[in-house]
């Protein structure tokens, strides 16, 4: 039987974004989930829309999830208040990322400091190997210093209760 991870909270969907956008026509709608390890996890799928050659995820698209994963970290150790932005990112696209398949995500924070914080980003397939992975650098912000006008409240607008208690744990840390 499949080792699973307990889940111990749900995070909040935006409505536009491109990873957790629920209002985003060709978004990936990704449900992320704070574990009782202090990781995050998320599992998700690429539609077509999202190819390169055929049968495969565009490069550029699973950067964008690594890099929200690390993100979503900082929010697994702290809240959603803990804002911050991609200062560095080292991506290592490992194998081929198919889209059509059901993929999962992971991340955990490595270094945390006052004002910086290091985050390791993964994505597996359903058999648990590891296609691609990040480590981010990110310097913590307020709403303010990003972005003027917008109401982070209102953009991540959506609470999506789903009952999801674990995930597969088969994964590397």
């Amino acid at each position: 039987m499949l080792e699973k991870k307990k889940v111990i909270g749900k995070q909040r969907n935006s409505k536009m974004c491109f990873v957790c956008g629920m209002d985003n026509p060709i978004g990936l709608k990704a449900q992320f989930y704070n574990m009782e390890d202090g990781s995050v996890m998320t599992p998700f799928r690429y539609t077509e829309n999202a190819q390169s050659f055929p049968k495969r995820v565009h490069g550029g698209l699973v950067a964008t999830m690594l890099d929200e994963l690390g993100l979503r970290a900082l929010w697994a150790k702290y809240s959603e208040e803990m804002l911050g932005v991609t200062m560095s990112m080292e991506v290592k696209l490992r194998k081929p990322v198919p889209y059509n398949e059901d993929l999962i995500g992971r991340g955990i924070v490595q270094r945390d400091a006052s004002q910086f914080a290091s985050m390791k980003a993964e994505i597996f397939n359903g058999q648990g190997n590891l296609l691609a992975e990040a480590i981010l650098k990110y310097i913590k912000l307020d709403v303010e210093q990003i972005v003027q006008g917008v109401s982070f409240h209102e953009e991540m607008c959506y609470l999506i209760e789903d009952g999801v208690k674990e995930l597969p744990a088969r994964f590397s840390v």
